[in-house]
């Protein structure tokens, strides 16, 4: 089903043919893995979360209303349900303390052999995870998973301004990081 759109995948889970969501499941579950990697700092709860998001979006495929890509729609769910999973962690973290606290896809230059990509890619990714979850968030689906600021603002629910506003902070967060901990001539 590799020629087949996500469109068409959708009308065939929904005529019977539910085996067909392991089509959407291979497609997407790599990028969200990814983004709920950077944004929850711990696989074993991206892969529950990531669960959760194909079980959401499964139970609601029906109500998909084809206004977006499908991949904006889900993408968004992944957003929200990874929130939720941040914002429960720290009313938890919260009540304990008053009860008693990769990128993937940068491009560098042809010089650099395997090993040095490999650092830069591991320290860019330690960089951007340790941006605050939102900033993280949309440097992930920017520049990883290519979307474009139209289709971020819709999986963030916030208008196109406020995405370009966060991915110019979350630039700055990481230049002013680089800068103050004299990164640049590891990253070049």
């Amino acid at each position: 089903m590799k020629n087949v759109n996500d469109f068409e995948i959708i009308d065939s889970v929904i005529a019977g043919n539910h085996s067909d969501y392991r089509f959407l499941i291979d497609r997407y579950k790599n990028k969200a893995f990814g983004m709920l990697r950077r944004m929850l700092r711990n696989d074993a709860d991206a892969e529950e979360v990531l669960q959760d998001c194909f079980l959401k979006a499964y139970k609601n495929l029906s109500g998909f209303n084809r206004k977006s890509k499908f991949s904006t729609w889900f993408f968004r769910i992944v957003y929200n349900t990874a929130l939720n999973r941040i914002n429960s962690a720290a009313r938890k973290q919260e009540k304990e303390r008053t009860d008693l606290e990769s990128l993937d896809n940068f491009h560098f230059g042809e010089q650099d052999n395997l090993s040095e990509l490999e650092e830069k890619k591991e320290l860019i990714t330690k960089l951007v995870n340790q941006l605050p979850p939102k900033y993280s968030a949309v440097v992930t689906l920017f520049y990883v998973e290519e979307q474009t600021i139209e289709e971020i603002a819709g999986i963030m629910n916030m208008t196109e301004s406020n995405v370009k506003v966060m991915l110019f902070r979350a630039r700055k967060s990481l230049k002013d990081y680089i800068t103050q901990n004299n990164l640049e001539g590891e990253l070049r």
